[in-house]
């Protein structure tokens, strides 16, 4: 199929499966129509043709046997819906052509030719018309003026049934293509919910053999994928509390290692990886989903505690903007993902700017902005992979450990929102989170 067909061809499974079965079944039910109606006309032609026969070779022995004076008043008797009678010569013309035509005459010959010597020819302007031109045992001239009907009249009804008929046929294969799509409908839908907390909705095991085996083969993937999360975020945990251990002991020997150079150099090395440890489980709780649940909360109040801490700890945040109504959403996990994004602004440029706008849609948008380094455009989604850290954070004065951007993608998506970041003009960094239709009024319509 060349690349213009293409482009009127559906993209969705349903129209296209839909445009197949219904061109199908129309060409099939137009070809028996067809057949059906080429029958109805070869069946109409042959009674047509006997009945013509046998009828005018009675009208003719009729008039022949009546007196002259008598057959005038018996022709209209006579006269049929294909033909009449005429006392005279007729009209002269050409050879009989048609073959429907050529066929009345040839039957009409052949029931009276023997008793009658005629001769039938073309009535000029009608290519079905003829006339059978005999003289009668007086020698009185007769015209037999036929005007052969190729098929019968179609009924009135007809169609309005074959409308009918069409609009069935489009039912039945809405329904059929329906009834087809509907599970590869569900299981996308299942895949697109199935989100970091593993809680989508299961697919019903029931239904035909090939529906109901993707269903248990896609709810068996949703349990694996849960029980490999599950030992995932297990491990971590198990590894955090091993290491807290040693880790607790080491920094003890390091606090009697007072005066001595390498004591704070041991000292900083160790508070890097318990925060690494501790940053880990956050991000493998996060994996496994998130267990807080959804509650009406005020955000303005939210956001305003969160940055009067920050300042009180001396830091340079603002805000600007407000929600202007409580919303339903995981506080908690709302609270990190911004807490997350703010400190990666103080660490890279001292100061952080928190915005709230509320979209024409129903969504809120919270902005983190800074006037730091930025990050290189084609960075922009690999600084969300975890442990993934940029080459001017590796150093002493800026640390981190790799996992704050994805711990808070993680919570995002958890939320059902999105989190992007974005380069400013005139330098620094801006990160975007947000918030899907969560406002009361949005949860009832």
């Amino acid at each position: 199929m060349n690349a213009s067909a293409w482009l009127h061809w559906p993209r969705s499974l349903f129209a296209r499966l839909t445009v197949i079965l219904f061109v199908g079944l129309a060409s099939a039910q137009a070809l028996s129509f067809w057949l059906t109606m080429t029958e109805r006309d070869q069946t109409m032609t042959n009674i047509m043709t006997g009945y013509i026969e046998r009828e005018v070779t009675s009208s003719v022995a009729l008039l022949d046997h009546l007196p002259a004076n008598e057959r005038a008043q018996w022709l209209p008797r006579l006269a049929r819906r294909s033909y009449e009678f005429i006392l005279g010569p007729g009209v002269s013309g050409g050879p009989v052509d048609a073959h429907l035509s050529a066929r009345i005459a040839a039957s009409i010959s052949d029931g009276i030719g023997t008793n009658y010597p005629l001769t039938v020819n073309a009535v000029p302007g009608d290519d079905e018309r003829l006339q059978v031109h005999l003289k009668l045992s007086d020698g009185a001239p007769l015209t037999i003026d036929l005007r052969p009907m190729s098929s019968a009249p179609l009924s009135g009804w007809l169609l309005s049934g074959l409308l009918l008929q069409l609009i069935v046929l489009i039912a039945c294969c809405w329904l059929a293509v329906r009834l087809a799509t509907r599970p590869l409908h569900e299981l996308a839908v299942a895949a697109d919910t199935l989100g970091p907390d593993l809680k989508a909705a299961r697919l019903s095991e029931k239904g035909p053999s090939e529906v109901a085996r993707a269903a248990r083969a896609f709810n068996a993937m949703q349990d694996r994928i849960a029980m490999y999360m599950t030992e995932r975020m297990q491990i971590l945990a198990a590894i955090s509390h091993d290491l807290q251990t040693p880790i607790t002991r080491m920094r003890l020997r390091v606090d009697v290692m007072e005066g001595e150079p390498e004591g704070a150099k041991l000292r900083q090395d160790l508070q890097e990886m318990e925060a690494l440890v501790k940053e880990g489980v956050t991000y493998a709780r996060t994996l496994h989903g998130a267990t807080e649940v959804r509650c009406r909360i005020d955000p303005d109040a939210l956001f305003d505690s969160l940055v009067c801490d920050y300042v009180d700890a001396g830091q340079s945040v603002s805000l600007q903007g407000s929600f202007g109504a409580p919303i339903m959403t995981r506080p908690q996990a709302l609270r990190r993902i911004v807490g997350n994004l703010v400190d990666n602004a103080l660490k890279f440029s001292g100061a952080a700017e928190i915005q709230v706008a509320a979209l024409h849609d129903g969504q809120t948008t919270i902005t983190v902005s800074d006037r730091g380094p930025g990050i290189p455009a084609q960075s922009l989604e690999a600084v969300f992979e975890p442990f993934f850290r940029l080459e001017a954070s590796r150093n002493r004065n800026t640390g981190g450990t790799g996992l704050g951007l994805a711990i808070a993608r993680q919570l995002a998506l958890a939320m059902d929102a999105t989190l992007s970041l974005h380069n400013r003009e005139g330098g620094g960094l801006e990160a975007r989170l947000t918030l899907k239709n969560l406002s009361e009024t949005a949860k009832r319509s």
